[in-house]
């Protein structure tokens, strides 16, 4: 994650992450396609919840190049720096309800902090990194995904694109997720420009199992659009 997001400006694909992996076979074959990341899933609400154990086996298959996001919802920060040092992960998603004293907690892993954005636009995401830099906490990035009341995410529900559109510049770097699909990621893309994007049931055949046609699909179309801010 970290020299993978360091690349040098101007015009160049999307950073591409595939989350939800629950299986070293399907983490062995989307890794061929070349993401620059995936995701592990370690909150146990999640139908792409994870173990250590296959987490650690998934990390020993991985090809270098491939980074490894860990998932987190509302753990404790020592659960997150145990599972981080026994899996090898290479940053740290904070998914749920997390504050910025417990981001602190984890100073030592590049830490994505996951935003939901809906009616309200951008104003609470601008709230919420102002608490962050209140607390000296350098944001590796943001994700963000749409607003579902009662849920954390992975509903396939479409972030407001438009909306995202005024991403401010100072601002962390934006992963798009939320609803992005072989057939509408190359659109997002051109119309949010961001750094990044993120799927999950977008490329699945059902949740936890990738379908590897549409993973090697979306890849392609995430890249087919040269981003240039």
């Amino acid at each position: 994650m970290t020299l993978a997001m360091r690349r040098p400006p101007g015009s160049r694909p999307v950073w591409t992450k595939i989350c939800g992996l629950t299986s070293v076979e399907d983490a062995r074959a989307v890794a061929s396609f070349r993401p620059d990341a995936i995701g592990l899933n370690f909150s146990p609400l999640s139908k792409r919840h994870v173990t250590i154990d296959t987490a650690r086996e998934i990390a020993a298959v991985l090809p270098k190049p491939v980074e490894i996001v860990g998932v987190f919802v509302n753990h404790s920060a020592d659960e997150i720096l145990a599972i981080a040092e026994a899996v090898g992960l290479d940053a740290i998603q904070l998914h749920g309800d997390e504050t910025p004293e417990l981001a602190r907690k984890l100073s030592l892993h590049p830490v994505i902090r996951a935003m939901r954005v809906g009616e309200d636009g951008l104003a609470p995401v601008a709230d919420e990194l102002a608490s962050y830099a209140a607390n000296g906490i350098t944001l590796q990035a943001c994700l963000v995904d749409a607003h579902v009341a009662g849920t954390y995410g992975g509903t396939g529900k479409t972030a407001p694109w438009e909306l995202l559109r005024e991403w401010p510049d100072e601002w962390p770097p934006m992963i798009l997720a939320g609803g992005l699909t072989p057939d509408n990621v190359s659109d997002a893309v051109r119309l949010v420009r961001p750094f990044g994007v993120d799927v999950a049931s977008g490329v699945e055949s059902r949740p936890g199992v990738k379908d590897l046609k549409k993973v090697e699909r979306f890849l392609e179309q995430s890249r087919s659009v040269l981003r240039g801010r």
